[in-house]
This record gives C-alpha cells, structure tokens and sequence, in this order.
C-alpha cells in the first residue's frame, strides 16, 4: 500500500475498495481486477484508489495480508487449548476449507507467499523452531488442497500428510499457548 490508512473513515474506504477487489476476484478472476474496476464498483473516483494503491498488484497484495490476517484472528479461539497435532491440523485446514468456499475473493487469491503463512501458523502455535518444517508443511498442503479441496477423500490424505510429517518433525502444540 502506498500508505497506511489512519483515521476510521479511510480504513472503512480501504476496505471497501478490497472487498470491491475480493468482489471482482470471484467474479472473473485476477484479470477483472484492475483500480479502474474497483473505482467503477466503489463509486469513488480513481485517485481515491491511487491514494492507497499503486495498482492492481498493490490492490491483490492488501487482500492477500488482510486474509492472512483474517485467518489468524478465526484460528486463534479455535486452537487456545488445543494440543497435539490432530486437531491443530483439523482446525487449520478445515478453517482454511471454509474461509476457501466463504470469504469473497479467497479461491483466487489466498495469502501469497506461503512463507508469511508458515511463519503466522508456527508464532501462533508458539513453536520457536522448526521454520523449515513448518513451510514445508504448508507448501504441502497449499499445492494438495489447492488442487483438491472440493475432494473429502484427498483432503482427509493430506490432513494425515501433514500429522505424519509435522508429528515427526516437531514436538506436539501445547494448549494455553
């Protein structure tokens, strides 16, 4: 983002302008978004949009970090006390299933960069090591339930996948973290 929204009014015009982007995602794609589309869909004129975004990469890069965002913030009641890696996983994938079918915008454009996500998942899980591990699990399970999530048999093999793989690698997730 060209700058940080600082007053209530203009973060509720920015995210307008995303829910508008995330809109136009669902609709046709990464090629219907452009900043001319969203200030055509907002009503605001186009250097409403400029002020915040440079383009439509800039635009696709807000939304990618406010779903990360959004999917930490549901993770975090659903996983405090859980422990062991059975249902941290259940949680996360099942999590990242619904917000895939619910959250406007989501099936096209995820998070990004699989790395930030390793990163938020490992912090909120309170493991101090096991980075590469924990990336590796998530390029897993992205490049798995990308492909398949609209299939319960591979999205309960990946589930395992990733309980096999993490269990051997890490120690289990401790409850209260």
């Amino acid at each position: 983002m060209r700058r940080t929204p600082l007053q209530r009014r203009s973060a509720e015009r920015v995210d307008r302008m995303l829910d508008a982007a995330a809109a136009l995602l669902d609709e046709g794609g990464y090629d219907a978004l452009s900043t001319r589309t969203v200030a055509i869909r907002t009503g605001m004129p186009i250097g409403s949009i400029y002020r915040f975004f440079s383009d439509k990469r800039s635009l696709a890069a807000a939304l990618t970090r406010r779903n990360l965002e959004q999917f930490m913030a549901r993770l975090e009641p659903k996983l405090a006390g859980a422990s062991g890696w059975d249902p941290v996983i259940d949680t996360v994938v099942d999590e990242y299933l619904d917000m895939k079918a619910t959250v406007p915008g989501f099936a096209v454009l995820d998070f990004g960069d699989n790395a930030e996500v390793a990163g938020a998942l490992a912090e909120l899980l309170g493991l101090r090591e096991g980075a590469r591990a924990m990336l590796v699990a998530v390029e897993a399970a992205d490049a798995l339930l990308r492909a398949h999530h609209d299939e319960p048999e591979l999205v309960e093999e990946t589930k395992l996948l990733l309980r096999s793989y993490l269990g051997g690698r890490l120690p289990p997730p401790v409850g209260d973290r």
